[in-house]
């Protein structure tokens, strides 16, 4: 059962109806959208649901499916069913190219794929693709000795052959001689008529009803023997028919009318001799009409982001990200997102009753719930996440809207009572409700005590729905009732705008307070009205207020949470790919060296079995073996020497790195024993004037210019400074005369040079760069090889036009730590490289 009558138009299906019928190929498939209707039988709708899925399939995977020529020949078809009567030339056309293509469909249903072993028992079988749709064509009679018979009749462009008949093929070649000679004698005669001067030279024979005439001016008409069967509306010409050829007109006509006559001879036969078949010619035309219902329900379903969830014989909703098509199609016209609807109704929560602010998004969240289970319950996929689970339901009852009817004399609350009625009395477990704002249109206090009670009975039923609401009552009853929960649409109470996001767990706030301030309401208005509703309740709907955002903050938490583990795990399983790479490659390295280990092996093994074959031939002459010997023992001294060089390279590495690391280990003793000792302050005596001191931890050296016995003033540089006496410490006189050569560095700059040091690259490629690009880039590079210390470097800037060459060498000229520059060697790039000495 749906109520009320206008359902439909309520949740805006006919929009959807009117969207099928444009994706429709025939009137056959428009008949099969406006008869199709809800239903709540399980198989039925899983059967429908299937079809549609297999045909998203096959528009997106196949190229061959027939859809060319959906012709509904049925109402020609149920004529013929008279003795007598018969297809026209078109008709028979149209019968034949829509029956090829119900051979077509239904040969292309029937195809199978081979399932290689599916039992594991070494057997192959055979399935469908499109086991659904196959079922559907199971039954259905092809016809194809019709088909061969059309094609017997008709060619190619539907018009009847010449020989679909010995009679009709004698008439046409009579009719095409008769039609030449007419043609020869007119031609004749207007020749004769024109060297005569009767008829102008560009004039050529025409046909006025049906008969061949020759245009002449109306002075000239007696000179032409014949009949004048018509004028020009001019009256400047007339056009005879000589009398010559009025026979063989004569004779063209009654072709024509045996013609017509042994054609409609032929299609009467025709019809005849299907007319036994209708019956199960129709049931085919029936068939192609589901077939262009289906299809028209997958590209809707395509058009709109359907899919077919998890659909289970129960009464269930678990939507995740649904969404109302019509409004994402209207959004999306105007470059908007909608925001997609989670909604999960279960047997513990089965009654969800929103609240929020009025244009927050609760009606549409009840639209978007009826139109997409009643677009579920007809067949037809609906827009959701393929998570989704959705359930069945055999009545859908909706109040929503002003049924205000001055015919019935219903107010508008007496229509909303009118619906409670009726759903009191026909809902059970497993219908759904639908109420847009429950209770209202009347007083609000006994309109609220109403809606309670009627919301309380429809609990006890076990019914499911989604209710809309304000009344505070409601919210009430739904924290302390079992199977009933609130939920409520958010607002951004910062921005003043409605988020259009449904969240189930807490009531919403009308925000009637802070619209009204955003609206410009009067501030004692706003005042006065809060004074009368009273501070509890505002205060009440404030904590409501903190408590959604609170839990909006968290939840945006934990998503963030969520995406940030996911993209944790995204990592974390790069690494692990990364890692087996990297074990993979040692693998082969180590698989690469063993062979050339087993290599070398065999190579020896088989010198000297060569040398023991060469000593043994030459019969121990002692020049062969001395020879055989000394090349035994070169090749033997060649892999030494190759084996001691690889070894004395690796050792000399490894002899390096030690060096190295001896090195930075004892400048780092050096450098905290230099730091030790000047930590170290003399007790000799006190600080008095001309002494040099520091400050303690710090390097700088001062001169003392006077002191006493709590501050002294030290001349740091060109700057003075008073300093608290015991935070200074004596220090020894620094050397003017002699430059400073080294200073004392952190460990850590030196093992961060270090590691620049193994990191520099000695070459640096500029080409494709700008001017300036390329000399910044050459700036910090010979800057990063004078600080570590490098030679020689090579910079890369090709030929070209050898502009970048020539600022390159401009700028090196003014560099102080350049001592020389010079294009490389030509064997190794000429002067598209230059090489750089530094100081």
């Amino acid at each position: 059962m749906i109520y009320p009558q206008n359902f439909e138009q309520k949740i805006g299906f006919n929009q959807i109806r009117d969207l099928l019928k444009a994706k429709c190929l025939s009137t056959l498939g428009e008949e099969r959208v406006d008869e199709m209707a809800f239903s709540d039988n399980f198989e039925e709708i899983s059967t429908r649901l299937a079809q549609t899925t297999e045909f998203v399939r096959i528009i997106q995977e196949e190229n061959s499916f027939p859809d060319q020529y959906f012709f509904d020949v049925r109402t020609p078809l149920k004529r013929i069913r008279v003795e007598g009567l018969y297809l026209d030339e078109q008709e028979v056309f149209d019968l034949k190219r829509s029956l090829e293509t119900i051979r077509d469909i239904v040969r292309f249903l029937q195809q199978t794929e081979e399932d290689e072993d599916p039992d594991g028992n070494g057997t192959e079988n055979t399935k469908s693709p499109y086991p659904a749709l196959r079922e559907l064509a199971g039954d259905i009679i092809v016809f194809p000795q019709i088909i061969a018979r059309i094609n017997g009749i008709l060619d190619k462009f539907g018009k009847i052959k010449d020989n679909a008949s010995a009679e009709l093929l004698r008439i046409r070649r009579e009719l095409s001689a008769t039609a030449s000679s007419i043609s020869r004698s007119l031609n004749s005669i207007l020749r004769n008529a024109q060297s005569e001067g009767y008829v102008d030279k560009d004039i050529t024979p025409t046909v006025r009803d049906g008969r061949l005439v020759i245009p002449v001016a109306p002075g000239m008409k007696r000179k032409i023997r014949g009949i004048v069967h018509d004028e020009s509306a001019t009256g400047k010409t007339v056009f005879i028919e000589p009398a010559e050829v009025v026979e063989a007109n004569n004779r063209i006509r009654e072709l024509e009318g045996e013609e017509r006559r042994e054609i409609i001879r032929i299609l009467t036969e025709f019809s005849a001799a299907i007319r036994p078949q209708i019956p199960a010619i129709l049931q085919s035309y029936d068939f192609l009409a589901e077939i262009d219902f289906i299809r028209a329900k997958a590209l809707s379903g395509i058009e709109m982001k359907g899919i077919k969830p998890a659909f289970e014989d129960a009464q269930v909703i678990d939507w995740s990200e649904a969404v109302h098509p019509l409004l994402r199609m209207s959004l999306e016209k105007h470059g908007k997102k909608v925001v997609p609807l989670d909604i999960e109704l279960d047997a513990a929560r089965r009654i969800l009753l929103i609240s929020g602010p009025n244009a927050g998004g609760k009606s549409v969240c009840l639209k978007t719930v009826g139109l997409l289970q009643y677009m579920l319950q007809c067949g037809m996929l609906v827009s959701m996440s393929e998570s989704s689970h959705a359930g069945i339901f055999s009545h859908i009852f909706i109040d929503i809207g002003d049924e205000q009817s001055i015919e019935d004399d219903l107010s508008t609350y007496s229509s909303h009572l009118t619906n409670m009625k009726m759903m009191l009395k026909y809902c059970n477990h497993r219908s759904l409700i639908l109420i847009d704002e429950f209770g209202g249109g009347t007083e609000p206090q006994i309109g609220g005590a109403i809606a309670e009670a009627v919301l309380k009975r429809l609990n006890n039923k076990g019914t499911f729905g989604v209710i809309t609401t304000h009344y505070q009552n409601l919210k009430h009853f739904a924290e302390d009732h079992e199977g009933v929960v609130n939920g409520a649409m958010l607002y951004d109470r910062h921005e003043m705008r409605p988020l259009f996001q449904l969240q189930i767990g807490n009531p919403g706030s009308s925000f009637a307070v802070e619209i009204a301030r955003k609206i410009g309401l009067p501030e004692e208005v706003i005042a006065d009205a809060s004074e009368i509703v009273g501070s509890e309740y505002i205060q009440s709907d404030k904590y409501l207020q903190d408590i959604v955002r609170d839990k909006r903050y968290w939840e945006t938490k934990r998503q963030k949470i969520h995406q940030r583990e996911k993209q944790m795990d995204a990592v974390i399983e790069k690494y692990q790919r990364e890692i087996e790479e990297l074990e993979r490659s040692r693998k082969e390295i180590l698989k690469k060296a063993k062979e050339d280990a087993e290599h070398l092996l065999k190579e020896s093994n088989a010198k000297i079995e060569n040398t023991i074959r060469t000593i043994k031939e030459s019969q121990a002459e002692k020049e062969k073996t001395r020879q055989a010997r000394q090349e035994l023992e070169d090749f033997k001294r060649q892999v030494e020497e190759a084996e001691k060089a690889a070894a004395e390279e690796k050792i000399a590495r490894k002899m390096e790195q030690l060096r190295q690391k001896q090195e930075r280990k004892k400048n780092r003793k050096e450098q905290q024993k230099a730091e030790d000792a000047a930590r170290e302050t003399p007790k000799a005596r006190p600080i008095m004037a001309d002494d040099y001191v520091r400050i303690k931890g710090q390097t700088s050296v001062g001169q003392v210019l006077e002191t006493n016995p709590r501050n002294t003033v030290v001349m740091f540089g060109l700057m003075k400074t008073n300093v608290k006496t015991e935070r200074l410490e004596r220090a020894e006189a620094p050397k003017p005369a002699a430059p400073v050569k080294s200073t004392f560095v952190s460990s850590e700059t030196q093992e961060l040079m270090h590691k620049k040091k193994l990191n520099f690259k000695q070459d640096i490629d500029v080409r494709g760069m700008r001017g300036d690009e390329a000399i910044q880039a050459v700036t910090y590079f010979i800057d990063d090889a004078v600080q570590v210390g490098i030679s020689r470097v090579r910079i890369l800037h090709g030929t070209g036009t050898g502009i970048l060459r020539t600022l390159i060498r401009q700028y090196l000229a003014t560099v102080p730590g350049v001592a020389h520059f010079q294009d490389e060697h030509v064997q190794f790039g000429g002067a598209g490289i230059t090489v750089v000495d530094l100081k």
